[in-house]
């Protein structure tokens, strides 16, 4: 159904080794893209010293670049005095450098003669203009030119910007856009070449006009930030801390870039770097990066600096002092607060227009001023409206773009309050809305697609075939998608297909996809319906997370009320699911993405194969509430360790035990594959609205090749008391040190014991049901401690161990 690309990439080279360009390559690395590093030659040491000193310095970044930190050595360190060879071989060039057209211009000359004749180049400028760098290439190098750019942190942002220039092959562009959105597993938002293209013009526009508020309505830097983070659904860095995280200098040359080169734009005036900015950079305060900017941390807390209207009538900045800070602790005001609780948007924005609270009025005109500058600006920087929206939310981390919150709002309603205040003289900019904005529609995004306003009508979603593999894509306001014909539910899961494949797809009905009784008996029901009447069934959330484990208010409820029985039938009941999933006469694939704690690790762990997105954090956390995987899961490290090793299988045990017993959780799916809780076999994706297609191919493929599940296993070696007796060693110095407390080494120790088999002999056989038993034998006993159910009590009131 999917076409094959023409761009077939197998390596690339990332020009600058900044910041930008090293993420990138890292980025490019996890997807499994052989890639070259350049940089200067350092004028010291080894000549590609500053790209290998940027490699190591992956390692060290937070979130972490790498979805594994091994592969920090798959890339190439090279210079531009020594290395330009290398890019003969290269598929794809992406550079990062500083954002100086000169330094560009000169770089693209130097490298051109070194480049294959289908290479394509690619600039990941945040906003200079493609079409003028395209000009330093010979000409029959232009039609594989454009621009990508990435956000930052490249592995975590979803947005790509992808932006051709008037000479970009179609194919070049269809081609690129595939890539990223598959092999790298990025959202791309084709752009048009405008200064800062689309994401950082709305964006960067939208802190200066909160900048600009924050001034007119003498409001505090902390207090802006309670009210425009998460409380209106953007993130928690809200509008300073993120200035911070991005540095203050990087947001003053993306400004100067506005203002240089929007002279005719209607709120010129505005792009300018605030005075307050401008002050923190000439006293050296950057941001996070200098330890200082609109905030600092003077050990655990956390100062923000006073705003001018906190300063009692001596406003800084003033050349003669130094940025004064003060504890952060501002929220939004009572009323405030209550508005923002309101669920229906079109209230929520009349109350807060209608308020005489400065707080709400500064709400609205940040909003006011954001939908007129996108309303007015759309037929310039974007096919559609859709696409500003997506550039918003994936590069910016809103819950919604500023055309779904103007929508979801009311149209015509907020339309004519923007209309009354730009009569009235309050909006930023004296310029009309468009005619478009008030010709009775009822918004920009309906049934026939999104609005463009440079052809005046409404566009449906890209045909481009790589879209076809996303069967539930990221929705924009109001999009529906079919939801399938229901097989089978009860009150825990639902079954159901989506279209003729004779795939099942099992969706768990509990919050965050818990596991309590309803859901085990569900998917034991459901594998018997899928070995009637269907060819696989694959496991898949209808949202994030995949599972955050066995429901703990249930077992503390058996715990309390002395039901041991009850509980123990129920940690039975799990294991046989478990089996049940294992041992289908149908594949059941597991397809994960986000957590994947415990219960769900372990449902995982027996399907046929996993089908893990990128972004997947898997572990067995059982010991963080004071007890250890029953669900089957030591009992399927277990025959492993046996299989990968039969002659010693403590060899293979020593990295999971470690993984077990210090409930170690994974930091990407890669990773969980080194951790042992994914295996060499399963399959990762990078794009997760492409799992469940993933999924479901590799389902149809098992069952296309004749799938029957593992024999039961009754002869698998194990370590035995000598195995356990070497943990039981190393856990003493654990101990000794402070590391552990004697009721972590308990849980530890018959992690080990379960791990190893019991108190027999090493190289004993054993068969699956031992284990079993072993795993609800310990998990009952150490369930009946004081100690294991405060843990498990304080888990559920903090969302956070408790270390006793």
């Amino acid at each position: 159904m999917t076409a094959i690309p023409a761009l077939r990439i197998r390596k690339a080279a990332v020009l600058g080794a900044g910041v930008m360009g090293a993420q990138i390559a890292a980025h490019l690395t996890n997807a499994g893209v052989e890639t070259v590093l350049f940089d200067l030659p350092a004028k010291e040491g080894p000549k590609s010293g500053i790209a290998l000193k940027a490699i190591e310095n992956l390692k060290k970044l937070s979130p972490a670049p790498l979805a594994d930190k091994n592969l920090a050595a798959a890339i190439i360190p090279a210079n531009y005095d020594e290395d330009l060879d290398h890019l003969k071989e290269v598929d794809l060039v992406i550079e990062a450098i500083a954002e100086r057209m000169d330094w560009k211009l000169d770089l693209y000359k130097k490298i051109a003669s070194h480049l294959s004749k289908t290479a394509v180049i690619a600039s990941n400028t945040s906003g200079l203009s493609i079409n003028t760098l395209a000009e330093a290439l010979p000409e029959e190098m232009r039609h594989r030119f454009c621009g990508v750019h990435f956000f930052n942190p490249p592995r975590y942002m979803h947005l790509v910007e992808l932006i051709p220039t008037k000479l970009t092959d179609a194919s070049v562009v269809e081609g690129l856009e595939a890539f990223l959105a598959t092999t790298v597993g990025k959202g791309v938002v084709i752009a048009k070449d405008t200064p800062n293209f689309i994401g950082n013009r709305i964006g960067v526009f939208s802190m200066l006009a909160t900048m600009h508020h924050t001034e007119q309505f003498k409001l505090g830097f902390d207090t802006v930030d309670a009210l425009t983070g998460p409380a209106i659904g953007r993130p928690k860095s809200a509008t300073y801390r993120t200035a911070d995280v991005v540095g203050l200098d990087t947001m003053v040359h993306v400004i100067k870039t506005m203002g240089d080169t929007l002279a005719d734009d209607p709120w010129h005036a505005y792009f300018k770097t605030p005075a307050v900015l401008q002050a923190l950079i000439d006293k050296g305060a950057l941001g996070q990066k200098t330890g200082a900017g609109f905030y600092k941390k003077v050990g655990k807390d956390i100062l923000v600096l006073r705003s001018p209207a906190q300063n009692s009538g001596h406003p800084w900045p003033d050349s003669s002092q130094e940025p004064d800070y003060q504890p952060a602790s501002q929220q939004a005001s009572d009323e405030v607060a209550a508005i923002l609780a309101i669920k229906d948007p079109a209230e929520k924005f009349a109350k807060l227009r209608a308020s005489s609270d400065p707080q709400a009025q500064f709400l609205w005109a940040i909003f006011r001023d954001l939908f007129h500058y996108t309303a007015y600006h759309l037929a310039d920087i974007a096919d559609t409206a859709r696409d500003v929206d997506f550039a918003i939310r994936w590069g910016y981390g809103w819950k919604l773009g500023p055309f779904e919150t103007w929508q979801a709002a009311g149209w015509q309603q907020v339309a004519g309050w923007i209309a009354e205040d730009i009569q009235a003289g309050k909006a930023m900019s004296a310029a009309p809305l468009p005619a478009w904005v008030t010709d009775g529609r009822n918004g920009v995004h309906g049934k026939a697609g999104s609005y463009s306003a440079a052809s005046n009508t409404d566009e449906p979603r890209s045909t481009h075939t790589v879209y076809a593999r996303q069967l539930f894509p990221d929705a924009i306001l109001g999009e529906k998608f079919d939801q399938g014909t229901t097989v089978w539910e009860n009150d825990g899961v639902r079954l159901w297909t989506l279209g003729d494949d004779g795939v099942g797809i099992l969706s768990f009905k509990t919050k965050m996809n818990t596991v309590n009784d309803q859901v085990l008996d569900g998917i034991q029901h459901a594998v018997g319906i899928a070995e009637e009447k269907l060819r696989a069934m694959v496991i898949w959330q209808t949202g994030e997370p995949f599972s955050a484990g066995a429901d703990l208010k249930g077992a503390l409820g058996l715990l309390k009320d002395g039901k041991f029985d009850a509980f123990e039938a129920m940690v039975a009941n799990f294991q046989r699911t478990s089996m049940r999933i294992k041992h289908a006469l149908v594949p059941v694939v597991a397809a994960v993405r986000g957590l994947c704690l415990g219960g769900g690790c372990e449902f995982q762990m027996h399907s046929a194969r996993t089908v893990a997105a990128l972004e997947s954090y898997i572990g067995l956390v059982e010991a963080g509430v004071g007890l250890l995987p029953a669900g089957g899961g030591l009992k399927e490290l277990a025959v492993r360790a046996a299989n990968g090793n039969p002659a010693d299988p403590f060899e293979s045990l020593k990295k999971v035990f470690e993984t077990v017993a210090m409930a170690k959780v994974s930091g990407s799916a890669l990773e969980a594959k080194q951790l042992g809780l994914l295996r060499e076999s399963d399959v990762v994706v990078f794009n997760a609205y492409e799992l469940l297609y993933v999924a479901k191919q590799v389902a149809s493929a098992l069952a296309e090749s004749g799938w029957r599940p593992p024999l039961p296993a009754r002869a698998i070696p194990v370590a035995g008391d000598t195995g356990t007796a070497t943990f039981k060693a190393s856990l003493v110095n654990l101990q000794a040190g402070y590391f552990a407390s004697e009721h972590d080494v308990a849980i530890a120790s018959r992690i080990a014991d379960t791990l190893c088999g019991g108190g027999i002999e090493r190289g004993s056989l054993v068969d699956e049901a031992w284990l079993l038993k072993l795993e609800r034998k310990h998990f009952v006993e150490l369930a009946k401690t004081e100690k294991t159910q405060a843990r498990i009590a304080h888990t559920m009131a903090t969302g956070k161990p408790l270390r006793n």
